[in-house]
Parts: structure tokens; sequence; C-alpha cells
């Protein structure tokens, strides 16, 4: 029999306690032994539960007890669980953890306590895709060539109505906090951080990269309106948010932003709240996962998952899923400014002559070439200019965006998005 505390019962902290309970003959046969939750540690302890669990608002009594033999941590936040995952690794206690917050800022550290104990964390990213034992695992013979995903299934659900159903986004981020996909503050998804921090936890494992959140290159989809995606339409796009590593030479590129796909790609096919994500690696090629990113039993299937797997293997495999540095001395984290990559750009004009002239001076100047245009009408005295660029770097069309900004037709600041090969 093997003992569990788990550290955050909420809605994924209950949906683990009802697996273990509810398919406990099935997980006896697959583990080997018996895994039983014997205590969970809760902030509130007058809030209704659906579960029979002995609880407790004192985290230090569940981290003494001799009996416990693997800490689940389900809190949220960092500190306070950064605190509790290290005090459980240090005393020698597996650890499963869905924390990506905690994996983004603090996974180098923590694998570096971990040792040989393990320190499991599937449930981080993409709730009940098996992405991280993939990448660790199953592709541990290949050079990961590229990893693009649509880690976050809010955001995801919120550019489908858009897209599909003409909803504005006011109206769409509202239909998702009503069904419960997006926080009262829905900031994190929508703004792309959550993406973020799945993002930077797949970089470590694929190429060994030692980043922070404030290093990469993160925006949302806040920005986003009606005109691009007619734009999209008419040329064949789909918008999703999607987080982007890929090596180009010996530097890696990692970043969150809303991008313009080609509809027939796979990835632009994974619409409402599914996650995919697609990897390319140098020997298998292209692999793609898709399924639910988020939800109490979906997250809990990943957890359990990873108790099993510990149980089963007393696994002791490194947290990263490497023994030695990946790709020593050769790959490092490449500049925002040299990202290179087709750009979208919406002007918003006066309707006047020589507008346009004006902006493709501004293009020519810095060797930005245009490969589509259209305009679209406002109202009678202003309209929308809609440009998409040829492969440019990432400074030269910051630059532009200045400059274009500056001129006396232009209304407000160009609103730009990159464009995915």
């Amino acid at each position: 029999m093997v003992k569990i505390a788990i550290f955050g019962v909420g809605t994924v902290g209950e949906a683990v306690v009802k697996i273990l309970q509810e398919n406990r003959e099935i997980i006896k046969a697959r583990a080997g032994k018996e895994i039983i939750p014997v205590i969970g540690v809760v902030k509130n302890l007058n809030k209704k539960r659906n579960i029979e669990l002995e609880l407790t608002d004192s985290s230090r009594e569940a981290l003494d007890r001799n009996d416990i033999d693997i800490v689940v941590e389900l809190m949220g936040g960092i500190e306070e669980p950064l605190k509790i995952v290290r005090k459980a690794l240090q005393l020698g206690k597996p650890v499963v953890t869905a924390n990506k917050a905690l994996l983004a800022y603090h996974r180098y550290e923590l694998q570096d306590i971990a040792g040989d104990v393990a320190f499991e964390y599937e449930a981080s990213v993409a709730g009940g895709i098996p992405i991280i034992n993939a990448l660790r695992d199953g592709l541990s013979a290949n050079h990961i060539k590229s990893i693009k995903g649509i880690l976050n299934g809010t955001s995801n659900y919120i550019l489908t109505k858009m897209i599909k159903n003409g909803t504005d986004f006011k109206i769409a981020l509202a239909e998702a906090q009503a069904l419960g996909y997006a926080e009262a503050d829905p900031t994190f998804d929508i703004g792309g951080f959550d993406a973020g921090h799945k993002l930077l936890i797949l970089s470590s494992i694929a190429y060994g990269i030692d980043a922070k959140p404030e290093d990469i290159l993160i925006e949302g989809i806040e920005g986003i309106s009606s005109y691009d995606i007619a734009f999209a339409k008419e040329f064949g796009y789909s918008i999703k948010l999607l987080g982007i590593a890929k090596i180009v030479i010996d530097e890696v590129e990692l970043r969150v932003h809303p991008v313009m796909i080609r509809d027939n790609e796979m990835i632009a096919k994974v619409d409402g709240v599914m996650n995919g994500i697609s990897v390319v690696g140098d020997r298998v090629g292209e692999t793609l996962y898709y399924g639910a990113g988020a939800g109490g039993d979906a997250t809990a299937s990943a957890v359990v998952a990873n108790l099993i797997d510990i149980v089963r293997h007393n696994k002791k495999s490194p947290m990263l899923g490497f023994k030695h540095p990946l790709e020593v001395g050769k790959l490092k984290l490449k500049e925002r400014g040299k990202i290179e990559s087709k750009y979208y750009l919406r002007i918003p004009v006066i309707d006047k002559a020589g507008v346009l002239a004006e902006i493709s001076r501004v293009f020519g100047d810095l060797d930005i070439s245009i490969e589509a245009l259209l305009q679209k009408n406002i109202n009678s005295s202003s309209a929308n200019i809609l440009i998409a660029t040829h492969q440019t770097r990432e400074r030269n069309i910051l630059r532009a965006i200045s400059k274009i900004e500056a001129l006396q037709p232009v209304l407000s600041r160009p609103y730009m998005m990159r464009i995915e090969k």
C-alpha cells in the first residue's frame, strides 16, 4: 500500500481522490500496489467537499507524517508550493505536481534538489495529453527541431467563437467565463502567460534552456479584431495562440503569441477548449498530440498516471529527462529582435490619396517587401489597411510600426501579428 498526501484539494484535488477511490482496482492492477489518499491540506476546512478524506489546514502536519510515501502538490501559486515541494524532496519523498508556474520559475532548482527522488509533473502542461512523457521518454532518441502548441484552452475557445461564429471578443470571453473556461480575471489565459509557462517546461526537456517567463516573447489575443479574421480567411489562414519553440542553427526561439497559420495544417483544426501540440523530431518527423488541455478529470488523470508510474517502476529518472547537460555549448536563447517571420499589420488611417504611398515608403526604407494588401473601410472617412509582408526580422517590423504610427494620416498604432510558415 502506498499512502499519499494531497496539498490543495480543489477541483483537481477532488478529482484525484475520486479517481483513486472509484478506479481503485484497475489502478492496483496497473501499479502493483494500492494507492491511498490519506490526508488533504486545504486553506478552508469549512468549505464543503464531495469526497471522504481527512483534511487539515496545516502543511507541516501532513509533511511530518512518517506514513506518507508520496506528496501531490495541487495548490497553485509559487512561494508556498515551493516550500512544500523543497521540503518533501529533501525528506526523500517523491512529488507529483500540476503547478506550471512553479516549474516555469524553479524547475532547475527543483531538479537539483530532487536528484534521484522521483519528481513528476505531466499534469502541468496540456492537462490529460501525455506530452511530457512523449518528449522525455518516447522521443528521447531525437533532436527536437520544433514544438508548436495550442497550450491554452480558454484562448482557443474564444478564438474559435470569433472565427467560426463571428462573435465579438468581449462576448466570447464572457461566454468562456460563464462556462467556467475563463477566470473572473482572465489575464493569465488571454494574455499568453499560462501558455508561456507551459512552453518553458517543454523547452527545458527538449533543449535544456534555462529561461524565465520574463526572458521570452509573450503576447495575448486581446487585440484581435474582425478585420484580422477577415484577412486571414481571405488568404487561407486560421488564427491561433501558439507556443513556439524551435532551433534555428545554434539558437532556440521561444515565443507565445497569436499567429496566422495555413488552414490545411493539422494544428489549425484544433478548436474549442481542446489543446494540440506538434513536435518535429529529426528522426521521427512530425508527431501530433491532441486532447483535453484542462478540467478537473483530465488534469487529475495525468496526476494519477504519474503516481502509478512512480509506484510501478520506483521511478528515479531525471526530472527533465537528461543526466548530462543537453547540447553543451551549442544552444542559446535567440534574442527577440533577431526572430524572423512573415508579418501581418492592420493600420487604421484617414482614407485619402497618398496614404498607401507613405506607408510603402517606410517599408521600402527598411527593406521590407509586401506580399499581400487589402483595404477595408471603417466609415466614410477612415479605413484599415491590411498588409502581409515577406520574411523579415522582428526588429525591422517594430521599427516600421513606430515610423508608420508617426505618419500624419495614421490614426493609432498599427496592430501586428506574425504569420507562421
